[in-house]
């Protein structure tokens, strides 16, 4: 009973910590690289590649080298392993930013968590196997099912017991702690596994486990083939639906949890009893889910909440993963086998990753995964179920035509009316004309499903501030109420440059742009820095970073123009950021924060910022007209010196900022924006 014990929960600490440790890396990393929501889908890529070579190296093991060096090697390796703790990277290794985000981005995971993830990444299917040596009367797949079950568990506490209870310094700690245990516990199950040879009989192989050693034939390459396409259709389905809910939402970690906490529930589900997965019934289910992400991509923008957004994306990508993995379940090989089973998912999700978090952002100009996706899987489900009845073929063949329909579809919705579409590590931009022909023709920048930016372009009202920027806006007023003379002043996000309709003569703009993309289409498609008559320099990099390292001549004016509807760079809206700020601003000085937002009320934390600094602040929520292309805007006006409500054309607008009850303070260790977030009821217009 102790040996049965000592796998059970080695196996189960493991796959804990080996899910509970993404969260936390990838939060710690998301300040350094913008804050962009494409930080989690390449740490989900890193860890997909890092998960195949430990299933790779559990099966050369299992397979070349005898039972006591197979518990040598692991155990060396497993002590060693700990010597890398704690895992939170060094300053020096982040502050070595290069020009390619992404290869800094799996460099720093590689030597901050790659070895000591590697080794937990080995222990399920290496474990399962020595146990399934040495209890040659029970099939290890259950233990897959509760590996896969205590990675549910490692994500679903992130959220809900550990972001919310510690800093990320102490989230960093109590992990490397904990896989201390891990590697204890690892050492003392490996004296009592691998106790028979590979390939290996044991002598009472007449009861459930007998199959491990039966002599059936190794599977076919046409299987091997499947299994892949499943894995990896599963995993494509994970990401582009992450990428679809982050980009639009936020980089928060619940959004991030949410889609893979469902989708490893499904392997949980699926091998842990056949009963949970019916081919007959997931024809229908999946079909119905497929036309319906359909209809969505095609028919929701933004009159969808997201009380209604997430729950039916993420049902989707449930029953998708579900026909996935219940296909691979239904297909599990007799044990022998286990290891190349398990080499051929982990193949297949590392797969999804690179075809997500590398090939997509190069080969494709627009957020077109998920459409593609959804219609492989369709093609998946109509190969599986080839050979049934004529009504259901009939059905399937229907969902084909109409998911490829529906990708080609959506794919124009977004190209058609496109005078550019490019994308990168920082997302999508989109540059379109509208009301052509009319004196109120007009340009638009688009970030994601987010204006970034609006131009008129009649010639006599170009330089006509517009969109978030408008002379009744928050920014609009703190302009024109600096002083007379020359003004300097800074702004973290670029955008098209529609803050230059404000500059004048001898003005200086300095932007801090973090994608170099935004500069070079706010050049070739707007003319707001051309037409500057003062001066406009752009530093590409993150604002606050670039900030902190400069040493120039203070602003007048500092605007944070980061917090517009979509990923949220949480590490610009801490207590230590906006002291940053302020050491920036000159006396008198006004630091401006956009924090208009769809789905986060960032308000309570701007309060509870300002209290703390003991600063002066004011909100200025401005009304939109859409004849004149102006939006509604919500803008922090914050002082350290200066009474704002004083001046008339602030104070005859401005509102107080309201707190909320159990919102605690950002500060560069700890932020929980799962707090904030708007829950509206559904809207069906």
């Amino acid at each position: 009973m102790l040996k049965k014990l000592s796998y059970i929960s080695t196996i189960f600490l493991s796959a804990f910590l080996l899910f509970q440790v993404q969260p936390i890396i990838a939060k710690i990393l998301l300040p350094w690289f913008g804050g962009a929501a494409a930080v989690w889908i390449t740490c989900m890529l890193f860890f997909q590649v890092v998960l195949l070579a430990g299933y790779i190296y559990a099966h050369i093991l299992i397979s070349r080298l005898k039972p006591a060096l197979q518990k040598w090697v692991h155990t060396s390796l497993v002590v060693l392993s700990a010597f890398v703790l704690p895992i939170a990277p060094g300053r020096q290794l982040l502050d070595a930013a290069g020009r390619e985000p992404i290869v800094h981005l799996l460099y720093v995971l590689l030597v901050s968590v790659g070895f000591p993830y590697f080794l937990l990444s080995t222990t399920s299917p290496l474990l399962q196997s020595w146990y399934s040596r040495t209890y040659s009367n029970v099939l290890p797949y259950r233990l897959f099912a509760l590996s896969n079950l205590a990675s549910l568990l490692g994500l679903l506490a992130y959220p809900f017991l550990v972001e919310p209870q510690l800093t990320l310094t102490q989230q960093s700690d109590w992990w490397s702690g904990a896989y201390i245990a891990f590697a204890a516990a690892c050492v003392l199950t490996a004296l009592y596994g691998a106790k028979t040879g590979p390939g290996e009989c044991p002598d009472n192989t007449e009861a459930a486990g007998a199959a491990a050693c039966d002599a059936s034939p190794p599977p076919q390459m046409a299987e091997k083939a499947l299994w892949l396409a499943l894995a990896a259709c599963a995993s494509v389905l994970l990401l582009a639906t992450t990428n679809y809910l982050t980009q639009n939402i936020a980089s928060i970690p619940f959004l991030w949890i949410l889609p893979l906490s469902l989708y490893l529930l499904t392997f949980t589900f699926c091998f842990d009893r056949s009963g949970w997965y019916k081919r007959e019934w997931y024809i229908w289910i999946v079909t119905s889910f497929l036309g319906g992400m359909s209809y969505a991509l095609l028919q929701w923008g933004e009159g969808y909440s997201i009380a209604v957004k997430i729950p039916f994306f993420s049902a989707g990508l449930f029953f998708c993963c579900m026909f996935c993995h219940g296909e691979l379940a239904a297909r599990k090989p007799a044990p022998q086998h286990l290891t190349s089973f398990y080499l051929m998912i982990a193949t297949g999700g590392a797969l999804g990753g690179i075809l997500v978090g590398i090939a997509a952002p190069r080969m494709l100009s627009g957020p077109f995964e998920l459409a593609i996706a959804m219609t492989i899987c369709a093609v998946l489900l109509f190969i599986v179920n080839f050979r049934t009845k004529l009504l259901a073929r009939a059905a399937l063949s229907v969902l084909v035509i109409s998911a490829a329909v529906t990708a080609v579809s959506y794919i124009y919705s977004i190209t058609h009316d496109s005078l550019l579409l490019k994308r990168n590590f920082y997302g999508f931009l989109k540059v379109a004309e509208y009301k052509q022909g009319t004196p109120g023709v007009y340009r638009s920048l688009m970030h994601g499903s987010i204006i970034h930016g609006i131009q008129l372009r009649d010639p006599d009202r170009r330089r006509e501030p517009v969109s978030y920027y408008s002379p009744g806006s928050g920014i609009g007023r703190a302009i024109k109420n600096l002083q007379d003379g020359p003004r300097r002043v800074g702004v973290i996000g670029l955008g098209a440059g529609a803050l230059l309709s404000y500059a004048r003569e001898g003005d200086y703009y300095h932007f801090y742009e973090i994608n170099p993309l935004v500069e070079s289409v706010a050049r070739q498609e707007f003319s707001f820095i051309s037409d500057c008559p003062g001066k406009v320099e752009i530093s590409i990099g993150d604002g606050r970073l670039l900030l902190e390292r400069e040493n120039c001549a203070p602003y007048d004016l500092l605007a944070v123009d980061a917090f517009s509807g979509d990923s949220i760079p949480v590490h610009l809206l801490t207590v230590e950021a906006v002291q940053l700020y302020f050491s920036r601003l000159a006396p008198g000085g006004i630091l401006a924060l956009h924090i208009s937002n769809h789905h986060l009320d960032l308000i309570p934390i701007v309060e509870q910022i300002r209290s703390t600094l003991g600063l002066k602040a004011v909100l200025i929520s401005a009304p939109g007209r859409d004849d004149k292309q102006i939006f509604g805007s919500d803008w922090v006006l914050m002082t350290a010196d200066r009474d704002l409500a004083a001046i008339p054309e602030i104070g005859g607008v401005a509102q107080a900022l309201k707190t909320k009850p159990g919102i605690s303070l950002w500060t560069d260790d700890y932020s929980n924006l799962v707090q904030i977030v708007k829950y509206k009821l559904p809207s069906f217009k």
